[in-house]
């Protein structure tokens, strides 16, 4: 078998080299069973002789698909989604798809519902959601309604008839039980909005976890999940001594935190204990190394594309929810008997 002339190749001439009909090459390049295996090979071979590559559109047409899945994330740049975007374009080309991103500026509703009809013109198959704040929610829901797959990346499985994350409530948990472990009885949250799942998700794990060590949780404080909000939060507590230990919402805020706390001169932990969430890439380099639940984004990615492959086949989707991890550092330790602890 030789190649024919150096020139783009169509589906005739792949047919014409392998010896078969043009519906046999239409069936070897779609996938279709039935095929004799000498045939299959015959004309796989030509493809690969010829470098013959199957025009998309045509394609679509046959199968139905077009193999193109869509992504909305925001230009927060905040690790956690930032990291999560990345991991779902990178499992999706792996799993013969083309991914489709938008990102926007904020998840307001109108923006999300615009977004997703782009997707629509483009033909994807199905969504992936980065980031549960009410308004984006709302809109997956309409979605799902109308025969979009649409997979939000989030931790909590009551929002949205198909959702994948870290289980939230379960990592909030971790970090105060680990507090309440080293001795701490007044313990305060830094929380995230609450227009966002996540955060009320760790809210109600911080809270659950002191109900169960027969504690009272104290008022949360509330960020927006910036540093500067943490850090007006650090600078919030002077003055206060019943407070021994900080779990903040996420690792920025609890940078933040650090600071405030580093230039009213409280140290950590000896004053303080603090605890964050997400262990960002510098969370082992602070000033101390923060203590902080760790978040498998890349297995958050894999996952989400493993349930929209499932949504779009209309077949069960693996487990929702991913365990998360405390990883424990310098930043906390047994309360000190000179702060009021009780």
């Amino acid at each position: 078998m030789t190649a024919a002339p150096a020139r783009t190749p169509v589906m005739a001439d792949v047919a014409k080299l392998a010896g078969v009909s043009h519906q046999t090459v239409s069936r070897v390049v779609n996938g279709q069973p039935n095929l004799r295996p000498e045939t299959r090979t015959r004309v796989e071979e030509a493809i690969r002789l010829l470098g013959y590559r199957p025009n998309p559109a045509a394609r679509a047409l046959v199968t139905r698909r077009t193999a193109t899945i869509g992504v909305i994330g925001t230009r927060s740049g905040y690790w956690g989604p930032s990291t999560v975007h990345r991991t779902i374009q990178a499992a999706g080309r792996e799993a013969g798809y083309f991914v489709s991103s938008v990102n926007l500026p904020t998840l307001e509703h109108a923006a999300v519902v615009d977004a997703v009809e782009h997707l629509r013109d483009q033909g994807v198959e199905g969504v992936v959601l980065i980031a549960a704040t009410d308004e984006a929610l709302a809109v997956a829901r309409a979605q799902h309604a109308l025969g979009l797959p649409v997979v939000v990346v989030e931790g909590d499985e009551s929002a949205a008839p198909l959702s994948v994350g870290v289980d939230q409530v379960a990592g909030a948990e971790l970090a105060v039980r680990h507090l309440v472990g080293l001795g701490h009885t007044q313990v305060l949250h830094v929380a995230g909005p609450q227009s966002w799942t996540e955060a009320r998700a760790r809210l109600l794990g911080y809270r659950t976890a002191l109900y169960d060590a027969g504690l009272r949780p104290l008022e949360h404080l509330a960020g927006d999940w910036s540093a500067r909000s943490g850090f007006e939060a650090g600078t919030g507590l002077l003055g206060r001594d019943d407070v021994t230990a900080v779990f903040c919402a996420n690792d920025q805020m609890a940078l933040g935190l650090l600071c405030a706390l580093a230039e009213h001169v409280l140290r950590v932990p000896e004053d303080i204990s603090v605890v964050g969430f997400d262990d960002i890439p510098e969370a082992a380099y602070l000033i101390p190394p923060l203590t902080t639940v760790r978040q498998d984004f890349t297995a958050v990615g894999r996952r989400a594309i493993e349930t929209l492959q499932a949504a779009i086949a209309r077949v069960p989707a693996p487990g929702r929810l991913i365990d998360p991890e405390l990883v424990v550092r310098a930043s906390t330790a047994p309360p000190r008997p000179t702060r009021r602890n009780r």
